[in-house]
């Protein structure tokens, strides 16, 4: 009468928790009520098959019924406990009711994995995980481990960590749902939540293999890190993808440094919603969806949405698919017919903007949809009495329907390409880029259910996220080899050539081996820099491929272009800090800066002032024997790149000694003294003499400007003679002259300004510059009055009203 029972027709109860009994050659126990005449029926089933295999009159099987019945309670009530939530106000009742010796029969009637390890004994979390998913998978514990011991590298195997990924994603890559079906079972929610923890904590704190069940009633209170749920989220379809995981995760942990339990299955719940909405939706709502998937309706008077048009408002309600925009307007009597906006054409932009009557942006709670800037534009305000939030939530849905129908004319093959029917699943790729906006857009009406949005809510959705981050066509091509990459199931024909291609180079492969045909690169993103760096690479793994999204002990393409992206992102946040902390408020505060920067170069200034004033001789000697030796013996040429490969040596070296500790913590700072407090009247008399002194500079470069203007353009015949007299004479000495010899005396004549037997020459000859150059008058410089830029009739009236007082004034 035993029949045994598969995993798939093993079914949760919605307030059972996990109840499953080691794997044996009896039929297995599937999740039931503890008082269930159904539970108490399989457990008889249980009693009558052992006495019938073993064929012993000595086992009494009401003994055995009774104590695997006592068995079965104490485990249901056990992990009830230890997974369901906290979702009570008040203290949390951490006193278990089981005395030690129970507990150890229930742990060792549960679990057959050995929890000793290389590196520690497995927490009780990982022991739940792997047990449970090892049932799940129909096997036990410990056949797990041992089958996950021949397939990895011993140093694989050593990491429990691994182990834990391994149960958990086999059971994963059983299915290929967009939306994974057991997330809607509470005890499967809980059991994933102890995986993140046994993920993040896969080793107990003490070494005694029953110290796991210390931790038993402190589930609730734990914490799971940004970490273990960027690594677990993603592996299940719909809760979370990997361009958007870290931040999702922030808005889930808020201020708490971590995702409660709580918060944790109240997500799931509100995507649960969210996902059961979709298909909730009725027909009628519009006539016009038939073959397209509701997403989102707004309407009524609690959330109502206004259409502008024509400086007047209609409200109306508006219905968002997978592949449009509809707002159907009430009329005075009755409906209209709804207004559609196609959102798979190009060249569609979502942009926050101001409404109101009269062409006035009085109301900063709408956006506006175009193709163009000469295109109409569909301007819909949504009134949010709480805040503008939810008009930010709203662009994020439009933006990621336009963002995702762009991603696939980019990076997907062409409508109708025959090379498609080449490569196994290709067909559905499209399906899979739309199903997973679709799942962005649940997550992001989730995290709004629960009041959790605090940032931008575009970066909660994948496609409209990667058109702003750094390498974010990087990450679309990972996504895009995801969702159109598979196995080559006949060979392919170049239309050009009509040869076969065989060289694989030509084509990009995951690292589960599916292919990406090298004709649908047809972005030019896959020509960049970044994007051929991280190809190279791309397909070399050292773990447990599961599935092309589930790799045990490595990441996934999509996972590292994602690591990659963050990285860059971080290194770009940093320098960012640094600017924004660089940015000083006050014109004294930054001209004091100004000089801190500039100090270097006013030490190398001043110690060549002393050379040229001969302060200390014998190094001013030692530098002029330099300099001629260079120039006489023709070495000029080499002096730039000695002095870049100087500068290079002493970056190089400054980088070694910095790495080694020895320059300190404070080298390579700039400090600054703050200025003294002052009054509004001080800061508006030192604004003031600022302005004063830069008016100066300005006059005075303008003199100089107007002057050379006169002697270029002979404003004074006389004096454009002398200048071009010069100019000539000095282009002759050019000529005729060596440049060597030329720079000689030009260095001479630079050393020798200051002693005393060129002195007196010196002074007299600038005082003659200074002289001539006063003589040079500026250009003329005509100042036209102010003319306003008005209308011709307005201009022509009041010319009028000029003319008509003049005459009056004539009169009297």
């Amino acid at each position: 009468m035993c029949s045994k029972l598969g995993i798939s027709q093993l079914k949760l109860l919605p307030t059972a928790p996990f109840c499953l009994l080691p794997h044996r050659e009896f039929c297995r126990l599937g999740f039931c009520s503890v008082n269930s005449s159904d539970c108490r029926s399989r457990l008889k089933l249980v009693c009558q098959s052992m006495g019938d295999k073993g064929k012993s009159k000595d086992i009494d099987p009401n003994a055995v019924q009774e104590r695997l019945n006592s068995w079965l309670s104490k485990t249901q009530s056990y992990l009830n406990e230890v997974t369901s939530p906290l979702v009570k106000t008040g203290k949390l009742d951490l006193k278990i009711d089981f005395e030690s010796h129970d507990m150890e029969e229930i742990f060792m009637a549960e679990r057959t994995i050995h929890s000793k390890t290389p590196n520690g004994h497995l927490s009780w979390a990982a022991i739940i995980s792997i047990e449970q998913f090892s049932r799940m998978n129909g096997l036990t514990g410990r056949k797990m481990q041992n089958i996950f011991k021949e397939l990895v590298p011993e140093h694989i195997y050593n990491d429990a960590r691994n182990l834990v990924e391994y149960c958990c994603f086999r059971f994963l890559s059983r299915d290929a749902s967009y939306f994974h079906p057991w997330l809607k079972e509470p005890a499967f929610q809980r059991l994933i939540f102890i995986t993140m923890l046994a993920w993040e904590n896969p080793y107990s704190e003490g070494n005694d293999s029953h110290s796991g069940l210390s931790q038993k009633a402190s589930f609730q209170r734990k914490l799971v890190g940004e970490e273990a749920f960027a690594r677990l989220a993603p592996a299940i379809s719909g809760v979370a993808d990997h361009p958007t995981v870290h931040n999702l995760f922030k808005a889930l942990a808020g201020d708490e440094g971590g995702i409660s339990s709580s918060t944790w299955l109240t997500y799931i719940n509100e995507l649960l919603k969210v996902h059961e909405g979709f298909t909730s939706y009725p027909i009628q709502e519009c006539s016009q969806t038939i073959g397209e998937r509701v997403l989102c309706i707004s309407s009524g008077s609690k959330h109502p949405v206004l259409r502008w048009k024509n400086n007047i408002a209609w409200p109306g309600k508006l219905v968002l698919t997978d592949k449009a925009l509809y707002f159907e307007a009430v009329g005075l009597f009755g409906k209209k017919k709804p207004t559609r906006l196609d959102l798979t054409r190009e060249n569609l932009t979502v942009e926050k903007t101001k409404v109101g009557p009269l062409g006035s942006a009085l109301f900063d709670s709408a956006i506006s949809v175009s193709s163009g800037p000469e295109s109409d534009k569909l301007e819909l305000e949504f009134v949010n009495f709480g805040g503008e939030m939810r008009r930010d939530v709203w662009q994020a849905f439009i933006n990621e329907v336009i963002a995702s129908h762009k991603f696939i004319r980019e990076y997907g093959p062409e409508d109708g390409d025959p090379s498609v029917l080449n490569v196994y699943g290709a067909n559905k790729g499209k399906e899979r880029a739309i199903s997973s906006a679709i799942n962005g857009i649940a997550r992001l009406q989730a995290v709004q259910a629960m009041r959790k949005l605090a940032d931008n809510p575009i970066k909660l959705v994948q496609f409209s996220h990667l058109q702003n981050i750094p390498m974010g066509d990087v990450l679309s091509q990972a996504l895009a080899v995801n969702y159109w990459g598979g196995a080559l199931v006949s060979k392919i024909q170049d239309a050009s050539s009509s040869d076969e291609i065989t060289e694989s180079s030509n084509h990009i492969f995951d690292i589960d081996g599916s292919i990406f045909l090298r004709k649908w690169m047809k972005s030019p993103s896959w020509a960049s820099i970044a994007s051929n760096n991280f190809w190279k690479n791309s397909s070399v793994g050292q773990g447990l491929v599961l599935s092309k999204n589930l790799v045990v002990a490595d990441a996934s393409l999509v996972e590292r272009a994602s690591m990659a992206c963050k990285d860059r992102f971080q290194v770009i946040e940093t320098t960012q800090a640094t600017i924004d902390a660089a940015m000083i408020e006050g014109i004294p505060s930054n001209v004091d800066l100004f000089k801190e920067l500039l100090f270097p170069l006013k030490v190398v200034f001043n110690n060549f002032e002393k050379l040229r004033h001969w302060e200390e001789p014998h190094l001013t000697v030692s530098f002029l024997a330099v300099a001629y030796t260079i120039i006489l013996r023709n070495l000029i040429s080499y002096v730039i790149p000695s002095m870049l490969m100087a500068l290079a040596a002493s970056m190089l070296l400054l980088k070694g000694l910095r790495e080694q500790g020895r320059l300190g913590r404070s080298f390579g700072k700039v400090t600054i003294h703050d200025e003294p407090p002052s009054n509004t009247i001080q800061k508006i008399i030192t604004l003031k003499n600022a302005l004063t002194d830069l008016e100066n500079i300005l006059q005075k470069a303008n003199v100089a400007l107007l002057k050379l203007r006169t002697i270029v353009l002979s404003g004074q015949p006389q004096i454009t003679n002398e200048v071009a007299l010069v100019l000539l004479s000095a282009a002759t000495i050019l000529l005729v002259v060596p440049f060597k010899y030329i720079l000689s005396f030009v260095i001479f004549d630079f050393f020798t300004r200051e002693l005393d037997f060129r002195k007196e020459m010196v002074r007299r000859f600038m005082n003659f510059l200074k002289e001539w150059w006063a003589t040079v008058p500026a250009t003329q410089v005509v100042v036209l009055p102010y003319e306003c830029e008005c209308d011709p009739a307005e201009s022509a009236d009041q010319s009028e009203r000029e003319s008509d007082s003049k005459r009056k004034s004539e009169r009297n």
